[in-house]
């Protein structure tokens, strides 16, 4: 996946039982019988997580409407995608589970995961307020809107349309990565007069990254810039 690396970890918590709280599944509470369950922490900090998320987007995507803003968010908070967060800070090791839950697989369980992050940021809220759960929220977020290809999927997947053709994603990645526009250069030129085709490379910070062909500089242009974008997300160099 084309990405823009930004960091981001689990903010600490000052109370030791806060966090055993927060990380503490229903299976272990059934077993030991101490009542401990971060359900209701999972509910406050679903609360944050939508509210901060939509407050976000608001703020970014001012030419989008209410009914884009609430697919997109849609999109940040399923479960999949908190999941996917949980298990980059690693809490799936940290959860305290019954000897049932571990074995059929609770570390690894999306539904678990995502569950447990947004008690996370339920105590985090609890604890410190809004401004240390907005900045945490904001920097898993910003995993995904700062990253024109995970952007541009997003869309797609909540039914709405990219926002940047090819050219436009291409730049925004070259301008964060490499902080250079990417350059079109005219490879080959070839036909008669009433049908030429145009090959164009496009180059970034002195390396090719991709070329296309068409009728017509631009569709050349797009055609490499799509091509580069397949191979930076594959991975893949000259």
């Amino acid at each position: 996946m084309l990405r823009m690396i930004t960091k981001f970890s689990l903010p600490p918590l000052r109370s030791q039982n806060l966090g055993r709280l927060a990380l503490s599944h229903r299976s272990q509470s059934a077993e030991s019988g101490d009542g401990a369950t971060n359900e209701r922490l999972e509910f406050l900090g679903d609360a944050v997580l939508g509210f901060v998320v939509a407050d976000l987007l608001y703020r970014r995507f001012a030419q989008y409407s209410e009914g884009e803003l609430t697919r997109l968010r849609s999109q940040l908070v399923e479960q999949s995608q908190l999941a996917r967060w949980a298990e980059t800070l690693g809490l799936g090791a940290r959860l305290r589970l019954g000897k049932g839950a571990e074995n059929n697989g609770a570390r690894q369980s999306p539904s678990v995961l995502s569950d447990a992050l947004e008690a996370w940021i339920g105590a985090l809220f609890w604890e410190q307020g809004m401004d240390s759960a907005y900045a945490f929220i904001e920097s898993l977020v910003n995993t995904v809107l700062d990253d024109p290809q995970a952007l541009a999927r997003l869309e797609m997947t909540a039914g709405g349309k990219p926002r940047l053709d090819a050219k436009g994603r291409l730049q925004q990645w070259a301008l964060a990565s490499t902080g250079a526009l990417p350059e079109y250069r005219l490879a080959e030129a070839t036909g008669p007069d009433h049908a030429k085709a145009f090959t164009y490379e496009v180059w970034i910070g002195g390396r090719r990254r991709g070329w296309g062909t068409g009728p017509r500089k631009q569709e050349a242009t797009k055609a490499a810039a799509q091509m580069a974008l397949e191979r930076l997300e594959g991975h893949d160099e000259d």
